[in-house]
């Protein structure tokens, strides 16, 4: 006898998972790029001290 078929939304009996299936997250994204974040992290960090050593060398 052949197999009942199964709606494609639903997990066939004979896996026995009773799971929902859930949607995978898309690659990459704002925040799954470090290297950018760490460049304009150090960036400003040069930005802010550049400032302060032109505050001490104009005194």
């Amino acid at each position: 006898m052949s197999d009942p078929l199964v709606p494609p939304e639903e997990t066939p009996p004979a896996e026995g998972s009773i799971a929902e299936a859930h949607e995978e997250r898309p690659d990459g994204g704002l925040w799954e790029h470090p290297r950018l974040w760490l460049w304009l992290i150090a960036a400003g960090a040069v930005l802010v001290a550049a400032f302060f050593i032109a505050r001490v060398i104009s005194l």
